[in-house]
């Protein structure tokens, strides 16, 4: 029988390896709206492990190390731009994030625009080629009754 943590905000939690983690933190915490909740410093200016919350939710990060574990990840810049993963975020208010986003010299990878779903929704790329959907989707919402 499967146990799930009942006691934290949200029991998935992605996990992401940055080649300049600090700037990357920057970067989403800026332009996502992601606020530190914890970090720890690695050596040379690195990051050994950090926590970033939004909303009920969190992402772990930490500078890429050349390790057993940390050789088997490759960011999208290293695979010639593919990933294997994206994130979705959820937001009140997707225009003002998109306006951050373009502010900050974002790559647009979809921009912005209504669903048939009703979200307004957007994609963009983090300064290491990471993919981050963000709209006002919220799946955990009460479905409409069409």
């Amino acid at each position: 029988m499967t146990t799930i943590a009942t006691h934290t905000r949200s029991s998935v939690i992605p996990a992401l390896r940055y080649h300049d983690a600090p700037a990357a933190m920057d970067w989403l915490c800026n332009v996502l709206g992601f606020e530190r909740r914890a970090v720890f410093a690695g050596p040379n200016g690195t990051i050994a492990h950090a926590e970033l919350t939004l909303g009920g939710g969190m992402i772990m990060l930490g500078s890429q190390k050349d390790d057993e574990y940390g050789r088997g990840l490759k960011s999208p810049q290293e695979l010639g731009g593919s990933e294997s993963r994206t994130s979705y975020v959820v937001v009140a208010d997707a225009d003002a994030v998109y306006a951050r986003a373009n502010a900050a010299g974002a790559t647009i990878v979809t921009p912005i625009h209504d669903t048939h779903y009703g979200s307004r929704d957007f994609t963009v790329r983090d300064p290491e080629g990471h993919s981050w959907s963000v709209g006002t989707y919220d799946p955990w919402a009460e479905p409409s009754q069409s």
